[in-house]
């Protein structure tokens, strides 16, 4: 297969993986498809940090980033954390899932941004996940900070690893037991190819299960 073949039947195969939410999508999950807190100046406790997948909408999705974050506030506190999507250079466009990092330097450093604006929020706690092409996106901004930075990251979960065959299913120079790499079964991208299958598409089944897992790598 070509290469613009495949950007074609990959673009097809998300256009149909990522439709617009429909009216039955709850008020509560359309209101923060965006979240800017450390944008906005608000430091909290903790700052979670999360990559949307290809074409998703906003700045957090709507698969699974929006229900981490309110996991994340009924276990913590809703006063005790500050979510954030990244957003600017990262358009979670489809072309750079086909780059050698799998995402591009644009938007790896678009997430370092979003670390660099935690780590000005004195004893911020910061933890982290992605999704799809998110998973890539906070992996190279977790091995881009500076090494006081990166010992703030408490913990990171990746939904369906674009690079989870490539890395060996960790983030290079991050502890491995402060990473949840959660791989549906029947998910080909964990396999080391681009290819989306409904597996794809069910993270947001294991949105408390990574809430529970952030939730205990921070102290509140």
């Amino acid at each position: 297969m070509t290469l613009r073949a495949a950007l074609i039947t990959a673009l097809a195969a998300l256009a149909i993986a990522n439709p617009i939410p429909d009216e039955t999508v709850s008020l509560e999950r359309r209101q923060i498809i965006n979240a800017n807190d450390l944008e906005n100046g608000d430091c909290k406790p903790v700052a979670f940090i999360f990559a949307r997948g290809s074409t998703e909408s906003g700045n957090m999705g709507f698969i699974v980033g929006p229900q981490v974050c309110s996991g994340l506030k009924d276990r913590l506190g809703a006063d005790s954390v500050a979510c954030q999507g990244v957003g600017g250079d990262y358009t979670a466009s489809l072309i750079p899932n086909f780059f050698p990092e799998n995402t591009s330097q644009k938007s790896i450093q678009a997430a370092v941004d979003m670390f660099d604006l935690a780590d000005q929020c004195p004893d911020t706690q910061i933890v982290a996940a992605g999704y799809s092409q998110g998973t890539a996106v906070i992996s190279g901004a977790v091995q881009a900070v500076d090494d006081a930075l990166r010992e703030k990251v408490k913990g990171v979960v990746l939904f369906g690893f674009t690079r989870n065959l490539q890395d060996g299913g960790k983030i290079p120079g991050y502890p491995e037991d402060q990473t949840k790499v959660i791989c549906a079964v029947g998910d080909l991208v964990c396999s080391g190819t681009l290819i989306i299958t409904p597996a794809h598409l069910t993270y947001g089944v294991n949105a408390g299960e990574a809430a529970d897992f952030l939730a205990g790598t921070v102290q509140v």
